[in-house]
């Protein structure tokens, strides 16, 4: 059951479409420009953003009326030289025409810096912002199967930037044209009011077929964010697993499947290709008609003395000054449909981080108690999607110092409980009891191994303590990696961990994080699979040594040595709590198990067995009842009957008699109470 936070279809409907892209607008904007939530900017934050734009907006003001002042001063000027040609006046222009250079020098300049200090600042907010999302309550995994949102890395990495940018770019874009353009209006109406009605007439036809052309444009810049996520997605999926792909020698078809990928991306790059060869011949045409159009009707006016050279320059200057004004206006309308494809694929990206987090209503949940110690109370837990039941009514109590392997098949929900653990499943009911996960420690078959030195390594993820490089060596020498500091120059270089040490060196430097911790708790999910039995009895002889409450994961045989109980998941949901000697007994196991005394049984002939417990008198071991003993003598369920022992319950059978689970290593047995 994902949650549908990507829109199907762009909305067909052009105020629907406006409406949307505001929408999405305000989820990147409004947090920054106008924070709404108590944890949101500090308010000197927000002031000092706001006073930067409008220092922004009055920079344009001011350039914009400079230029159109300057038209003005430049007509004069003309006018002196080709009408008075008065050299002496013309002289008394060129100090305030310099200083109109300086000035419109400084304007220009300012501009560009505050702008782009202004997008600097936005950029580096809302990243952190977004990246804070993403890190919190987990999102980053359950964004994987809680969303249908694709390549998370890159929305973060490679869309944040231009957002920002083309946002400022095209806001101060817009308000300078349409001043300038303003101001070319204004100055053609003093000169001829029908050239400047004509203009904004055809001003606004040449908006509409904008408006049209860039329509088919968006839905081919969403595209192409889309190819060009899934064509980088594809090559670091190849790094990521170059080892597999050379073991299975699968270059060929790993070329196939990228070839496909990069297909996509030309074949979309070929047709935006076509459809801006019509777009740019429009702007071109577009912008052209107007210089000529103004020059079909101010020549026979010059000819007839009705105006002077200086005026034609200064309309030929405000019509160049509107039209490029135009097209660049066009120009950023186009620009904007690939601010909304960015714009719209980060707030599905917003909006998906804040439903993966948020609590489902009207679906059970685990209850997570935090205390000192570790239980299952009637929990059954269900995939996130709740479509599957993993394991149903669990009950067991896991005691202090004490190890609880967990076995099954693959597929039965092995790993989901230690996912249920760590907090990041909980559908379902039931109680978990747990400490806070800042006493519990994972160690994952595949372990994580960050990107840092030796010394953060081993810490992590407390890389800030203080350890000796003695201590660390120590530590190194009782997970066999003594020789690791002979591959490395120290334990403050970093290189690539991943590719230089295997599958059994990463799992015995878990291990090493493990003994330098000291946890409470420790979750180990087929930690020692790539170790040989050697090393595998070493660590969990570390392990028990720091006598640590532990949870195994594993198939290995050779795992029942370590543990006190397992638990088995099988089929339906099904589950059975054991002490290692009955889960070897039932299994058929090979062992050498401690000697005991042996347990008489008696067959009536209606097939009952009737047992009775008895002590040995010659060695100080006391026997008693399997499990499976007391299901005949009583009317619970072997389920029952293990969640008790688990619990430390007692049981009274059909004759009166009560019995009590007796945890010692030596007895595991159901005893007399």
């Amino acid at each position: 059951m994902q949650t549908p936070v990507a829109r199907d279809q762009t909305p067909t409907n052009p105020f629907s479409a406006f409406t949307q892209f505001w929408e999405d607008v305000k989820v990147v904007a409004q947090p920054y420009w106008y924070p709404t939530e108590a944890e949101g900017r500090a308010f000197a934050d927000v002031i000092r953003s706001w006073g930067m734009l409008i220092l922004l907006v009055l920079l344009i003001v001011g350039l914009v009326g400079i230029n159109a002042a300057n038209s003005y001063w430049n007509r004069y000027v003309l006018d002196i030289i080709i009408e008075e040609r008065n050299l002496d006046k013309y002289n008394s222009t060129l100090l305030l025409s310099s200083l109109i250079i300086v000035a419109v020098v400084l304007l220009v300049t300012s501009l560009r810096y505050v702008r782009k200090k202004i997008v600097l600042d936005w950029y580096k907010w809302l990243n952190n912002h977004i990246l804070k999302k993403y890190l919190s309550n987990q999102a980053y995994y359950k964004i994987n199967f809680k969303s249908d949102i694709g390549n998370p890395d890159q929305r973060l990495s490679q869309e944040i930037e231009p957002i920002v940018s083309n946002a400022l770019n095209f806001s101060t874009a817009f308000l300078e044209k349409v001043l300038e353009m303003g101001s070319s209006l204004i100055i053609l109406w003093t000169v001829s009011s029908q050239i400047a009605i004509y203009l904004v007439i055809y001003t606004i036809i040449g908006n509409f077929i904008a408006v049209y052309l860039n329509q088919k444009l968006n839905k081919i810049n969403q595209e192409e964010l889309q190819f060009k996520a899934d064509f980088a997605y594809c090559l670091t999926h190849v790094r990521n697993h170059a080892e597999s792909i050379a073991f299975f020698q699968g270059e060929d078809e790993e070329f196939n499947i990228i070839q496909r990928r990069f297909n996509n991306v030309i074949k979309n790059a070929e047709t935006r290709l076509n459809w801006e060869r019509g777009q740019d011949a429009f702007n071109r045409a577009y912008q052209s008609a107007i210089s000529v159009f103004s020059m079909f009707i101010l020549t026979p006016l010059f000819i007839q003395n009705q105006i002077d050279y200086g005026q034609i320059n200064q309309v030929s200057f405000a019509c160049f000054v509107f039209s490029s004004s135009l097209g660049e206006l066009i120009a950023q309308f186009g620009f904007l449909g690939r601010f909304s494809s960015y714009v719209q694929r980060l707030a599905e990206f917003s909006d998906a981080l804040e439903v993966v987090t948020k609590k489902p209503e009207n679906l059970s949940t685990i209850k997570v108690i935090e205390e000192k110690h570790l239980a299952f109370e009637n929990v059954t837990l269900q995939t996130p999607n709740y479509e599957q039941v993993i394991v149903e009514d669990l009950l067991l109590s896991v005691q202090p110092a004490e190890g609880l392997l967990i076995v099954g098949s693959s597929g039965r929900g092995k790993s989901s409980l230690l996912r249920a653990i760590a907090g990041l499943w909980n559908a379902g009911t039931g109680r978990l009891i747990r400490p806070p996960l800042e006493e519990v420690l994972f160690l994952p078959q595949r372990p994580y191994i960050i990107l840092g030195t030796l010394r953060e390594q081993l810490l992590y993820p407390h890389t800030d303590r203080k350890i000796s490089d003695r201590e660390l060596e120590e530590v190194l020498q009782q997970v066999n990696l003594q020789n690791l500091l002979t591959r490395v120059d120290g334990f403050d270089i970093e290189v690539p961990w991943e590719n230089i040490l295997s599958l059994g060196e990463q799992q015995r430097l878990a291990f090493a994080r493990l003994l330098i911790t000291h946890p409470s708790f420790t979750i180990l999910d087929e930690a020692t699979s790539a170790l040989d039995l050697t090393n595998e009895e070493n660590l969990y002889q570390q392990l028990q040594s720091t006598q640590t409450t532990f949870i195994s994961v594993g198939h290995r045989q050779s795992l029942f040595n370590y543990h006190q109980w397992v638990l088995e998941l099988s089929e339906d949901s099904k589950w059975q709590l054991l002490s290692v000697q009955d889960y070897r007994q039932q299994k058929s196991i090979v062992m050498t198990p401690p000697e005991k005394a042996k347990i008489t049984r008696d067959t009536s002939p209606k097939n009952k067995l009737q047992v009775k417990p008895k002590i040995s008198k010659n060695i100080d071991i006391i026997t008693g009842l399997s499990h499976k003993e007391i299901n005949i003598l009583t009317d619970y369920s072997l389920t029952n009957i293990r969640s008790k022992a688990s619990l430390g319950k007692s049981i009274t059978t059909k004759d009166g008699v009560t019995y009590r689970y007796n945890k010692d290593p030596k007895v595991l047995k159901w005893v007399r109470d």
